[in-house]
Protein backbone atom coordinates (compact mmCIF):
# COMPACT_ATOMS: atom_id res chain seq x y z
CA UNK A 1 0.00 0.00 0.00
CA UNK A 2 2.79 2.22 1.09
CA UNK A 3 4.66 1.20 -2.00
CA UNK A 4 1.70 1.84 -4.54
CA UNK A 5 0.87 5.26 -2.42
CA UNK A 6 4.14 6.66 -3.48
CA UNK A 7 4.45 5.73 -7.25
CA UNK A 8 1.11 8.01 -7.64
CA UNK A 9 2.48 10.60 -5.41
CA UNK A 10 5.33 10.71 -7.93
CA UNK A 11 3.55 10.41 -10.81
CA UNK A 12 1.73 13.41 -10.27
CA UNK A 13 4.88 15.62 -9.33
CA UNK A 14 7.53 13.89 -11.69
CA UNK A 15 7.38 16.35 -14.44
CA UNK A 16 6.89 19.55 -12.49
CA UNK A 17 9.02 22.74 -12.84
CA UNK A 18 10.67 24.52 -9.62
CA UNK A 19 8.21 27.52 -10.18
CA UNK A 20 4.85 24.97 -10.13
CA UNK A 21 7.00 22.89 -7.23
CA UNK A 22 6.88 26.25 -5.21
CA UNK A 23 3.64 28.20 -6.60
CA UNK A 24 1.60 29.02 -3.28
CA UNK A 25 -2.28 29.49 -4.17
CA UNK A 26 -2.07 32.56 -0.93
CA UNK A 27 0.56 33.92 1.51
CA UNK A 28 -0.09 30.89 4.34
CA UNK A 29 -0.71 27.89 2.11
CA UNK A 30 1.85 24.98 1.41
CA UNK A 31 3.61 24.27 -2.00
CA UNK A 32 3.90 21.59 -3.65
CA UNK A 33 7.49 21.28 -2.53
CA UNK A 34 6.32 22.02 1.31
CA UNK A 35 4.21 19.18 0.89
CA UNK A 36 6.84 16.54 -1.02
CA UNK A 37 9.28 17.50 1.96
CA UNK A 38 6.50 16.83 4.76
CA UNK A 39 6.19 13.50 3.14
CA UNK A 40 9.37 12.65 3.65
CA UNK A 41 10.13 14.59 7.18
CA UNK A 42 6.40 12.51 8.37
CA UNK A 43 8.57 9.25 7.14
CA UNK A 44 11.72 10.12 8.95
CA UNK A 45 9.98 10.66 12.13
CA UNK A 46 7.85 7.53 12.22
CA UNK A 47 11.39 5.78 11.64
CA UNK A 48 12.85 7.15 14.52
CA UNK A 49 9.81 6.33 16.67
CA UNK A 50 8.84 3.11 15.53
CA UNK A 51 12.38 2.23 14.14
CA UNK A 52 15.03 3.42 16.91
CA UNK A 53 12.09 3.51 19.75
CA UNK A 54 12.96 6.79 21.08
CA UNK A 55 12.11 10.50 21.41
CA UNK A 56 13.33 12.63 19.39
CA UNK A 57 16.19 15.01 20.32
CA UNK A 58 16.57 18.63 19.54
CA UNK A 59 19.56 17.43 16.59
CA UNK A 60 16.35 15.14 15.32
CA UNK A 61 13.66 18.22 15.36
CA UNK A 62 16.43 20.63 13.28
CA UNK A 63 16.47 17.76 10.25
CA UNK A 64 12.94 17.33 10.23
CA UNK A 65 11.90 20.74 10.12
CA UNK A 66 11.12 22.91 8.22
CA UNK A 67 9.44 20.07 6.61
CA UNK A 68 7.51 18.66 9.36
CA UNK A 69 5.74 21.62 10.66
CA UNK A 70 5.40 23.76 7.54
CA UNK A 71 4.23 26.91 8.08
CA UNK A 72 6.50 30.30 7.93
CA UNK A 73 9.65 28.85 8.32
CA UNK A 74 8.64 26.00 5.51
CA UNK A 75 7.51 28.79 3.24
CA UNK A 76 10.90 30.90 3.31
CA UNK A 77 13.27 27.53 3.73
CA UNK A 78 11.66 25.11 1.33
CA UNK A 79 11.36 26.38 -2.65
CA UNK A 80 14.19 26.68 -5.28
CA UNK A 81 14.54 22.81 -5.35
CA UNK A 82 14.25 20.90 -8.64
CA UNK A 83 11.57 17.50 -8.38
CA UNK A 84 14.56 15.60 -8.74
CA UNK A 85 15.58 16.85 -5.29
CA UNK A 86 12.48 15.35 -3.66
CA UNK A 87 12.00 12.55 -6.07
CA UNK A 88 15.50 11.61 -4.48
CA UNK A 89 14.94 12.28 -1.23
CA UNK A 90 11.60 10.25 -0.64
CA UNK A 91 13.36 7.08 -2.85
CA UNK A 92 16.13 7.05 -0.33
CA UNK A 93 13.79 7.63 2.68
CA UNK A 94 11.66 5.12 1.52
CA UNK A 95 14.42 2.52 1.05
CA UNK A 96 15.68 2.48 4.43
CA UNK A 97 11.87 2.09 5.68
CA UNK A 98 11.66 -0.92 3.24
CA UNK A 99 14.89 -2.47 4.40
CA UNK A 100 14.16 -2.17 7.93
CA UNK A 101 10.87 -3.81 7.76
CA UNK A 102 12.49 -6.76 6.00
CA UNK A 103 14.57 -6.95 9.16
CA UNK A 104 10.76 -6.87 11.41
CA UNK A 105 8.69 -9.87 12.59
CA UNK A 106 4.76 -9.60 11.68
CA UNK A 107 4.35 -9.07 15.74
CA UNK A 108 6.17 -5.92 15.29
CA UNK A 109 3.50 -4.36 13.38
CA UNK A 110 0.91 -4.98 16.78
CA UNK A 111 3.37 -3.44 19.75
CA UNK A 112 2.17 -1.15 21.40
CA UNK A 113 3.12 2.05 22.61
CA UNK A 114 1.65 5.74 23.83
CA UNK A 115 1.42 7.58 21.02
CA UNK A 116 -1.22 10.38 20.41
CA UNK A 117 -2.43 11.81 24.48
CA UNK A 118 -0.62 8.89 25.75
CA UNK A 119 -3.04 6.33 23.99
CA UNK A 120 -1.94 3.16 23.00
CA UNK A 121 -0.99 2.56 19.79
CA UNK A 122 0.63 0.08 17.16
CA UNK A 123 3.42 0.13 14.80
CA UNK A 124 0.34 -0.97 12.10
CA UNK A 125 -1.12 2.22 13.01
CA UNK A 126 1.79 4.48 12.75
CA UNK A 127 2.96 3.55 9.12
CA UNK A 128 -1.07 3.59 8.48
CA UNK A 129 -1.05 7.69 9.09
CA UNK A 130 2.82 7.75 7.54
CA UNK A 131 0.67 6.32 4.00
CA UNK A 132 -2.64 8.23 4.94
CA UNK A 133 -0.60 11.57 5.47
CA UNK A 134 0.93 11.16 1.87
CA UNK A 135 -2.64 10.50 0.56
CA UNK A 136 -4.07 13.18 1.89
CA UNK A 137 -1.26 15.66 0.69
CA UNK A 138 -1.40 13.87 -2.79
CA UNK A 139 -4.70 15.15 -3.02
CA UNK A 140 -3.58 18.85 -1.94
CA UNK A 141 -1.01 18.44 -4.67
CA UNK A 142 -4.07 17.72 -7.38
CA UNK A 143 -6.17 20.73 -6.05
CA UNK A 144 -3.18 22.91 -6.33
CA UNK A 145 -2.20 21.66 -9.91
CA UNK A 146 -5.39 22.26 -11.05
CA UNK A 147 -5.67 26.27 -9.02
CA UNK A 148 -2.25 26.84 -10.88
CA UNK A 149 -3.39 25.71 -14.29
CA UNK A 150 -6.87 28.08 -14.23
CA UNK A 151 -4.48 30.77 -13.20
CA UNK A 152 -1.88 30.34 -15.57
CA UNK A 153 -4.24 30.91 -18.40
Amino acid sequence: MMEYTRVTTLAEVKDLTIEELDFLIHDEANSIGMLLAHSISVEKAYQIDTFEKREYTEEDIRLLNPGLDLGKEAREQIKGNPVEFYMENMKLTREKTIETFRTLPDSWLFEQTPFWDGELTNNYFKWFHVMEDELNHRGQIRMIKKIMRKTSK
